[in-house]
């Protein structure tokens, strides 16, 4: 309880700190949620681009190899199911640079 020596109204101590807490903790929220999606976009770059090079890996093994028929059309599942992948992620690499770009940057999850 404030007495007679407290410079500050009752009730008021601390507040200011508690304010800032708020705010650090929320900064730091920030920061640590950047830092995340800087490090899965990172991640993500670099599966594309693995999966680019076995997509190229399929298209030369298609043309300079006689394949019979069967053959040709698991490569070409293959290939169609490498393209879709490579699309949804590049689809969630373009959602996290945006949000970056943003400022906005927050845990997204994955189900």
């Amino acid at each position: 309880m404030c007495t007679q020596r407290c410079k500050h109204p009752l009730g008021a101590a601390g507040h200011g700190r508690m304010t800032m807490r708020q705010s650090q903790a929320e900064t730091r929220r920030h920061n640590v949620a950047k830092r995340s999606m800087t490090k899965e976009a990172k991640q993500l770059a670099g599966l594309i681009a693995g999966l680019r090079e076995s997509l190229e890996g399929i298209h030369k093994e298609r043309m300079s190899a006689k394949l019979t028929g069967a053959e040709m059309g698991m490569l070409d599942e293959r290939r169609n199911n490498l393209l879709l992948t490579i699309a949804a992620l590049d689809d969630r690499l373009s959602a996290v640079q945006g949000l970056i770009d943003l400022g906005r940057p927050h845990i997204i999850r994955v189900h």
